[in-house]
């Protein structure tokens, strides 16, 4: 078994925890609202926009043991800058105020995860941001195509309002075939940490999507 293997098998419970968030179930059943659409994007913007600037602190915080990195580092860079402004592009396109979620705070739960994400690299061991990108990753593989229909099912929305959704769920397929490589040249005591970091990733991802807004039942 691979070491990827067995960090998909060693996470399944917080996996599921965080799949079990009740807006995620309304969302795969159609059962959403623009406003919680509206309101999954702005928080995804908020950590979205963090991406290139902890990839570009991780790579020059890469210890000479881990210095094979930094080329995929540089790749990851080159593939991820700018897609904070697809998310703005997706909310003007759904009808919301992209101007107001580029000036706005994020939520609690959305700071905490891109400040335990800044201290693992400032403090912690570098190699555990891999756990943030396994998790965020293997969700939007696991979610972000079927979602996105959904989504665009219940409230007929564009499809300019799915570009970050869609272009994530496709593109992280291939970033996923990419990371099992990246991990299984890891030293145990790095792949230790990265788990480590995943389970904590899971928990924090999961409460960003606990704090959503929920469609409102019908009771007509």
């Amino acid at each position: 078994m691979s070491f990827y293997e067995q960090l998909i098998a060693a996470t399944a419970a917080e996996r599921a925890h965080l799949l079990a968030a009740p807006v995620i179930a309304d969302c795969l059943q159609g059962r959403v609202s623009r406003a919680s659409y509206l309101a999954f994007l702005g928080q995804a913007y908020h950590h979205v926009r963090h991406t290139t600037p902890l990839l570009m602190t991780l790579g020059g915080r890469l210890p000479e043991r881990l210095a094979w990195l930094r080329r995929a580092v540089a790749d990851y860079i080159d593939e991820e800058i700018g897609h904070e402004e697809w998310i703005l592009n997706d909310i003007a396109a759904a009808g919301g105020d992209a101007a107001a979620v580029r000036n706005s705070q994020p939520e609690l739960p959305a700071e905490v995860m891109v400040a335990y994400a800044y201290d693992l690299l400032n403090r912690g061991n570098p190699a555990a941001f891999f756990g943030m990108v396994f998790v965020l990753e293997g969700t939007s593989i696991a979610l972000a195509l079927q979602a996105a229909d959904r989504i665009q099912e219940a409230l007929a929305l564009p499809n300019a309002a799915f570009s970050y959704l869609r272009s994530h769920g496709t593109l992280d397929q291939e970033h996923t075939r990419h990371l099992a490589d990246l991990l299984a040249r890891m030293v145990p005591d790095d792949q230790a940490d990265v788990l480590r970091s995943a389970r904590v990733f899971y928990k924090l991802y999961g409460d960003v999507f606990r704090a959503l807004p929920r469609e409102e039942p019908s009771w007509t």
